[in-house]
């Protein structure tokens, strides 16, 4: 049985028509030529081969060769996959060139960044399996834990203030945001104001736990398949906003920061290694339990499995980087990483970065830590659980219900992809 919301049909259909619609350009010669001009403006060179490099879920990047060697790579984000691509841009720029400046993660170098309108074109829209593992491991290690150590006042996005100086000015844009309005139809509105900060852990979870259940009210199709689905996902999230108000979903010593780096896409697709298997360069932007083949359990079997053997190479990296001088014990990583996936906050941490996946999770992996054993089972847990909350919150869970029924059979689509211009035809660039 499949507990989660799926993401809208109808935004999904339209957002990949857009998307698809404008990738087709890339086949032109003539829509290729100027960018490869515009790189060669920017880094000059003995050009030998342009070609598109990778087209991912939410931009595509095209690579010029040099001889006798170096590349220089544009990268431009997806209309139709990317709602907001100027300040994803802004964002991204911002955090790799503070990673650059205050860490040793390789970070590709920024020739330069723009904005649509500064765009080239007016575009139309020899080791054992384990020992390379641990060799991986250790490098992974080394940039989360490099990540971890920039401490930040407040959450949120960096800008970038002079030559040497960052701040949080901004809202954090997440990955889950994006596709909640991309796929989840929510209002741009639902957001935080772009200038929004939140300056504690409990408030940002807070404003997370929030968006989840406003998630549910404003997907208009295929978010329930039946009334008692609906009560079930409404319960799961009403509990979990509950509990994120009354604070037992953050640890009190980290209220109020120092802050982290948070990167909501670090995985292997999203990592460039050297034939030797070195790291190259880590771009900022495995599989998810939600998707995996066997199952949330045996996934999470799978990868306790992983995490010792990640973790204990974390471990020796740090005792190295601590007997060297440039680490002390409070900004080991490995034995927060461990906590958390003892403790289960891992899995809270994911079903509030995770809205699709939101009720699988909650329902396996959060309800009984909270709310302890269902005579009732999984699936009927709910049924147990409603009896948890006010009288107003079940008098808005049945007008829910009754909404979410007229809208199976309507099957409205509101989408507020309110930038996309032209069907489409807007982008911005980045090399």
């Amino acid at each position: 049985m499949n507990l989660n919301i799926s993401p809208d049909d109808v935004c999904w259909a339209q957002a990949e028509t857009i998307s698809d619609t404008w990738l087709l350009q890339f086949l032109e010669i003539d829509i290729l030529r100027p960018i490869a001009d515009f790189i060669l403006h920017h880094n000059r060179g003995n050009a030998t081969e342009f070609a598109i490099l990778r087209k991912g879920s939410y931009n595509i990047s095209l690579r010029l060769k040099y001889e006798p060697n170096g590349a220089t790579v544009i990268r431009f984000p997806q209309p139709g996959a990317v709602l907001f691509p100027e300040e994803k841009i802004v964002n991204e720029v911002s955090v790799m060139r503070f990673l650059a400046d205050q860490t040793t993660i390789p970070i590709p170098f920024i020739l330069h960044s723009g904005t649509k309108q500064e765009s080239p074109l007016a575009l139309s829209h020899s080791s054992s399996w384990k020992a390379r593992l641990r060799r991986l491991y250790a490098q992974m290690a080394d940039v989360l834990l490099q990540l971890s150590l920039p401490a930040l006042p407040r959450i949120g996005s960096l800008s970038q203030q002079d030559d040497f100086t960052w701040e949080v000015t901004r809202r954090p844009l997440s990955m889950n945001m994006n596709e909640l309005v991309r796929l989840g139809c929510l209002p741009r509105s639902q957001l935080p104001h772009v200038d929004t900060t939140f300056p504690t852990a409990s408030s940002y979870v807070q404003f997370l736990a929030d968006l989840n259940l406003d998630h549910l009210i404003h997907q208009r199709n295929d978010a329930v398949t039946s009334e008692d689905d609906c009560r079930r996902k409404y319960v799961a999230r009403c509990l979990f906003r509950n509990l994120a108000r009354e604070q037992r979903l953050t640890t009190p010593a980290l209220e109020n920061g120092p802050f982290n780096l948070w990167c909501d896409d670090l995985r292997p697709a999203n990592v460039l290694l050297s034939q030797d298997l070195h790291i190259a360069g880590v771009w900022l932007l495995i599989e998810r339990p939600e998707e995996w083949a066997g199952g949330v359990e045996e996934w999470t079997r799978v990868f306790e499995a992983r995490l010792r053997t990640f973790l204990q190479v974390m471990q020796k990296g740090e005792d190295q980087e601590i007997q060297r001088g440039r680490l002390h014990e409070g900004q080991r990583l490995s034995g927060a990483m461990r906590r958390s996936w003892e403790s289960g906050d891992f899995w809270v941490m994911y079903a509030l970065r995770n809205s699709f996946a939101f009720d699988l999770v909650y329902w396996l992996k959060i309800d009984e830590r909270f709310f302890g054993v269902s005579g009732r089972g999984v699936e009927r847990a709910w049924e147990e659980r409603v009896g948890l909350l006010s009288e107003e919150e079940k008098e808005e869970m049945e007008m829910l219900v009754t909404r979410k029924m007229a809208e199976r059979v309507s099957r409205p689509l509101i989408w507020d992809a309110d930038h996309v211009e032209d069907n489409g035809t807007g982008a911005d660039g980045m090399d």
